[in-house]
Parts: C-alpha cells; sequence; structure tokens
C-alpha cells in the first residue's frame, strides 16, 4: 500500500517489484484490438516495469500486439510505415539467455535535460525551446514538404480522384535490424512470474526491416499532416521533468533516429525560437507567478481530483489546442489524443489567466510542446498549425464525415482514403446500401442533426419522456437530464437522459416500453439502436473481464432514438390540406438511458461529466482503489465482487430500504464518497 498526495491508501498495481524490463530494447504496442483505456493501462503497467516504451516503431525491437496472424500483423507494421521481410527458420536468433543492455542515450538528450534543470531568469526574455521537439507549426510544414502522390482508389471508375501514396523506392534491403511482434500474454506471465519469461515462447512474427515495397496492394497511410512519433512523446532519457514529476514510461529517447540524425548534421535546422519579453503582459504588469493552486503544488494528475468550471480565462488558447486534438484523432494518432486531452484538462483546471509559460510548465501533463504554442499563441493571437489544419483539404473532408451521426474516426478515414469519396453526395451515390442504417440517418439528417438544442428545448423533451415513463409505470419513476446540459452548456448537440426507479422490477424493459409509447405519440420518428442487454443479465453491474474491456456501448439499457416535435402551429390546416404534410420541426438525437436504482449514483456520474473526467475516473477507480469502474456500478479487480458504494443494501451501517438513496444526486453524492473523492458539481466537470 501506498498513499497519493491526499493522503488515500493507494493500492499498486501493474508490475511487481521484482519485474524489471529496463535491460530490454524499446517496445512498441499496438493499439489494435484495444479500446483506449485498456490500451493506456497496459502502457502504464509496462511503464512501471521499467520497459523502454517508444511510441516511433521506427525505433522498436519488440512490439506488443493482440494479432497473432502473420499477414494481419505485416499489414499493421506497413500502416506505421514500417516494412519488413519475415525471417527464415535459419535466420532467427534465440534469444532465450539474450541479456538486453540499453543504448547510451544521444549527448544531445543529456545536455537537453541538464539544461531544463537550470533556472529561469523572471527578468530576461523568455525562450522556451524543447529541441529535440519541432513547434506544431514544424511538424506541419516537415510534413507538406513529405507528403507524396496518391494513387487512384476505386472510385477511378467513376471518375473520381482518390488519395493514396505512391511508392517509389527499391525493395532493397536497408537494415539489419529485426522485429520482433510478441503476444501479450508475454507481459502478463511475466508479471505473474515476477521475473521476464523467455520472448521465444510468445513470438506471433519475425521481421527484417526494409525498404518499403513498391504495390498497388500497400495500405492507404491516413493523413500525414501531424505525424508526430517523434514530437509529442518525451524526448529526454529522464523518467522526471523539471518539476520532478515522472514522465511516462520512457527510458530511452523516442526519436527516429533518421530525423534525429539530421538534426545534427552541419546543415542541422533547430525548431524556430519564439520569444516573449516579459513587458509584454497585459497592463505591463509583473512576470512574477501566482499563488499555484494546491492541486498544482501536489500535482494531482487525475482530473476526478480538481474543479474544472465550464468557463476559462483561457478558453480561446484550449479552443486552439481543442482543434488540434480533433486533427490527432481524425489522423489516428491516439497517443496525441491521450496528450492532448491531459494538458486541455490542466489549463482548463487552472482559473488564472496564464501570464507566463512557467505557469503551464508546472501543470500536470503540460509540457515545452503547449508552453510553447501558447507562447506562439500570445505573441501573434494564433496558432500556424491550426490555420494549416482549418485550410487543409484532407483535414475538411475528415471533419465532414466525422461529423456525420454513427460516423467515427475510424469510418471517416475508410470513407475518404478506401472508398475515396470526398463529399456526402458521393455516401448517398456509391454507398448508400453499404452504410449502417445510424449513419444513412445521419446523412440524411446532417444539416438538422448539426443544428444546437437550447436548454428550454432539452428540458422539454426531457419532460415529455418522463411523462410517457411515468405513464408506462408509475409516479416514482425519476428521470436527470445528464451530458452538456448538466454541466451547463447553453446549448446541447444531443439530449441524454437516465430514467430509473426505485423498485428494481420497474426498470427491467422500461427503455422498450417508453420508446413504444413515444413511438405511438409520434415524437420518435426512427429507433435506431434499442439495447435490452442490462435487462437480460438481470439488471447486474457488468461482470469483470480481468483480460480488458468492461465498460462500453451495453453497459445499460438504452435506446437511440430521432425525435419530433409532432406539433407545429398550421399541422391542422396543412394537413386538411395535404394529408402527408411535412412536419417542418426539425430533428433532434436523444439517448433515452434507464438505469436500476441500486446503481443508479454510478449512472449518472458516467453520463455527466467530460470525457476527461471520465477517462481519469477510471484510471483513479483502478490505480488508487483497486476497482473497476463503469456506469453500471463498480465490481473489485481483485475477486469481481461487486462493491456497493451507494448503500443500497446498506449505508453507514444502517439497514433498511429506508436508508437508500432517496434521489438521484443523493445517490450520485454517496458515489464520489465511495471512491473517498470530493464531490463537484457537475459545472466542475467540464474537462473537455
Amino acid at each position: 500500500m501506498a498513499e497519493d498526495q491526499n493522503g488515500t491508501s493507494q493500492i499498486q498495481h501493474g508490475s511487481p517489484a521484482s519485474l524489471d524490463l529496463s535491460t530490454l530494447p524499446p517496445i512498441y504496442v499496438f493499439s489494435t484490438h484495444f479500446d483506449t483505456d485498456d490500451l493506456h493501462e497496459l502502457e502504464e503497467d509496462l511503464a512501471n516495469a521499467g520497459a523502454s516504451l517508444t511510441y516511433d516503431i521506427q525505433e522498436a525491437e519488440i512490439v506488443l500486439s493482440k494479432s497473432v496472424k502473420k499477414p494481419r500483423i505485416q499489414f499493421d507494421l506497413r500502416s506505421k510505415g514500417l516494412w519488413t521481410r519475415e525471417l527464415k527458420p535459419d535466420e532467427i536468433r534465440n534469444d532465450r539467455d539474450t541479456s538486453y543492455e540499453l543504448p547510451e542515450r544521444p549527448a544531445k538528450k543529456r545536455r537537453l535535460e541538464n539544461a531544463q534543470q537550470a533556472p529561469i531568469d523572471e527578468n530576461a526574455v523568455i525562450n522556451l525551446v524543447d529541441s529535440s521537439t519541432e513547434s506544431e507549426s514544424e511538424a506541419v510544414s516537415r510534413n507538406k514538404s513529405k507528403k507524396s502522390s496518391r494513387n487512384n482508389s476505386r472510385m477511378a471508375a467513376q471518375s473520381r480522384e482518390a488519395h493514396r501514396p505512391t511508392d517509389s523506392a527499391s525493395p532493397e534491403q536497408v537494415s539489419e535490424r529485426i522485429v520482433k511482434v510478441v503476444k501479450i500474454e508475454w507481459f502478463t506471465d511475466s508479471r505473474t512470474a515476477g521475473r521476464v519469461r523467455p520472448l521465444d515462447d510468445y513470438i506471433s512474427y519475425q521481421g527484417r526491416c526494409v525498404e518499403r515495397q513498391p504495390s498497388a496492394e500497400a495500405p492507404q497511410k491516413t493523413h500525414d499532416i501531424l505525424q508526430r512519433a517523434e514530437e509529442d512523446s518525451p524526448k529526454s532519457g529522464s523518467k522526471h521533468d523539471r518539476f520532478g514529476r515522472r514522465k511516462f514510461g520512457l527510458n530511452t529517447p523516442s526519436v527516429n533516429p533518421s530525423s534525429w540524425e539530421a538534426g545534427h548534421g552541419a546543415n542541422a535546422q533547430y525548431a524556430h525560437l519564439l520569444q516573449e519579453t516579459t513587458t509584454e503582459h497585459d497592463g505591463g504588469s509583473s512576470s512574477d507567478l501566482p499563488e499555484m493552486p494546491e492541486w498544482v503544488k501536489k500535482s494531482v494528475k487525475y482530473a476526478c481530483q480538481r474543479a474544472t468550471p465550464k468557463d476559462n480565462p483561457n478558453d480561446p488558447f484550449l479552443e486552439l489546442l481543442k482543434r488540434i486534438k480533433l486533427a490527432r484523432l481524425l489522423t489516428n494518432d491516439e497517443i496525441g489524443v491521450r496528450a492532448y486531452s491531459t494538458s486541455i484538462a490542466a489549463i482548463a483546471a487552472y482559473t488564472y489567466k496564464i501570464g507566463n509559460p512557467k505557469e503551464i510548465l508546472a501543470l500536470p501533463g503540460c509540457d515545452f510542446k503547449i508552453a510553447n504554442l501558447w507562447i506562439e499563441y500570445k505573441n501573434t493571437g494564433k496558432i500556424k498549425a491550426v490555420e494549416d489544419l482549418e485550410a487543409d483539404e484532407d483535414m475538411k473532408v475528415l471533419r465532414l464525415f466525422y461529423d456525420i451521426w454513427g460516423v467515427g474516426a475510424t469510418t471517416a478515414r475508410e470513407f475518404y482514403y478506401d472508398k475515396g469519396w470526398r463529399e456526402l453526395d458521393d455516401v448517398v451515390e456509391f454507398g448508400w446500401k453499404e452504410i449502417t442504417r445510424v449513419q444513412q440517418i445521419g446523412v440524411k439528417y446532417y444539416d438538422e442533426f448539426k443544428e444546437l438544442i437550447p436548454r428550454t428545448e432539452v428540458e422539454k423533451i426531457g419532460e415529455v419522456v418522463r411523462q410517457h415513463a411515468v405513464k408506462v409505470r408509475d409516479e416514482g419513476i425519476q428521470l436527470m437530464i445528464v451530458g452538456g446540459y448538466r454541466r451547463g452548456k447553453e446549448a446541447s448537440g444531443d439530449v441524454d437522459v437516465i430514467l430509473s426507479h426505485p423498485d428494481e422490477r420497474a426498470t427491467k424493459n422500461l427503455v422498450e416500453d417508453v420508446v413504444s409509447s413515444l413511438e405511438a405519440d409520434d415524437w420518435i420518428t426512427h429507433t435506431l439502436v434499442l439495447s435490452l442487454n442490462n435487462s437480460e443479465r438481470d439488471q447486474q453491474t457488468l461482470p469483470f473481464r480481468a483480460g480488458g474491456g468492461g465498460h462500453g456501448f451495453d453497459t445499460l439499457d438504452k435506446a437511440l432514438v430521432v425525435w419530433q416535435d409532432p406539433s407545429w402551429p398550421t399541422k391542422t390546416r396543412d394537413r386538411a390540406e395535404n394529408p402527408k404534410a411535412k412536419n417542418p420541426n426539425v430533428h433532434r438525437r436523444v439517448d433515452i438511458i434507464v438505469s436500476p436504482w441500486r446503481t443508479v449514483g454510478c449512472a449518472v456520474v458516467g453520463w455527466s461529466g467530460g470525457t476527461t473526467f471520465e477517462r481519469d475516473l477510471r484510471r483513479y477507480a483502478k490505480n488508487v482503489k483497486g476497482w473497476k469502474f463503469d456506469s453500471s456500478g463498480v465490481r473489485d479487480r481483485r475477486n469481481g465482487e461487486v462493491v456497493d458504494i451507494e448503500g443500497y443494501y446498506s449505508w453507514k451501517g444502517w439497514e433498511g430500504v429506508e436508508n437508500r438513496a432517496k434521489s438521484m444526486e443523493e445517490a450520485e453524492k454517496r458515489v464520489f464518497e465511495g471512491f473517498g473523492l470530493v464531490y463537484r458539481s457537475p459545472t466542475l466537470r467540464c474537462t473537455g
């Protein structure tokens, strides 16, 4: 047991102290078949075991992957720009007894690490440069210059141009480097045994790195405007940054060797140095830092442990960071999404107007990259990388598709890169029979769904749902509007409501009955998804699976519906003239969620916080409490048993139904108390 910064007992998870992976070469983890949280947890466990974790596959010698079929593995490697040739049996080296030694860090990294320990002169010109990284603008410029022409996709048959990279390199072998793709079980078994298990027992594929092969079947690279294998990952070999905080599990610098060598040549081009004088602050005030909040002093890393208000004096800068984060998401950069999400959440919780880049460096999860972006914003009022992203044609198409209801970032890339579609008409003309029904509705009502819903209309929709729930059950029904509305947004993209009832028999199959009632009165035009998984498992907390997963779409009963007010002022006259007169009211997206009362507090918490708040609450549950948390409840990771943190069966030693929570808000507060967290109102969970 250990204590966190608030004195809370913390259960140490991950590798036992006896497991030491520090002598192994750089390890890369493939995200295929992982959800984001499980991938993050695995990376943290590897870091805790001293693994030399890298986010640049070009320097990896060990690749952990859930894929076991060789063609899929080779495809995954190529998708990251690494071409390999499978080793023949007589080429395979037995590493069962091999002891790996880490390469020495480049001298530049050591100099940077030492330089970062030097104090910053408060009265001097502020020059913040992390010379091991490029600025966002330079990353865009560099990748723009490297952008190659693309092959025609199948849309050429319809005389439409697609964007695929052309391959001109020869298949000549360029390296003696061998990459070993190893099953995830190698790490889990090593952790259980407390010692490193032989790699040979877990290898799925071994390949020698070769030049990129010219092939019409080469996998489509996603847009390379924001490739950041070496840009956003920590560059110094130190495990701690200048403020003494632990960096995320890197023992060796994560940098592309070729780019590192280029930066050290006779004609090296260093990152553009952004400057700001101390007299440039608003009103010419002193550059002295304000008194930092306690959560900053204690380096509180979990967003669920700090207040994050809806409005922040740094909102214009945060908005630019959010645009970069979206670009990371659209270009399949999961590491970048997580890094920017963490930085955005930290700045959003900082309620002072930033006047000095050292304030950013003091925030948990923020680094020189973010500080330099802030300096650029402070000096120019903009960030060039954001402007480049807004002007980039590929990004415009990806955003267009991403805004379709039912289309995520992966599908948006498939529409553009694999299908060759560039606009909504292409989806209708060439892919209407291929896409799902949800996506068809998303295309049909694309413009309507993009219209935001005012709070008054959100409240009206919630009340209509409540009335129909009472109609099919009784007055014991309770409803809460959650999502962005509860966090104080003036307008929402959709409406999320949670229904519950103190009698558990009343919530079983409730969502089905409510939807039928609403459809009968013409409030619902389309029911796109109706999930009864929670009722089918007798409304029990989702089982804990040690192998991963556990929180997902089917955690609770829910319905995703298209909503339209069936009344309009001239309806009687219009229908008299034309019985098929079209309803002019705008269509809305509504999610109806049903939770049993036993865990309704968990449901409310799970649907009320910002994305990073929810992500960090799950991480806090795992790392601090040893629990698995989702909207259906809490389970102990050690034995899989349900943890009753809402006092459904008993509360503070008192037995009986009368001591259960009387409202959803009360149940929600009990969840915070059960976690040992300070209760934050939803308006203070606005992490983005």
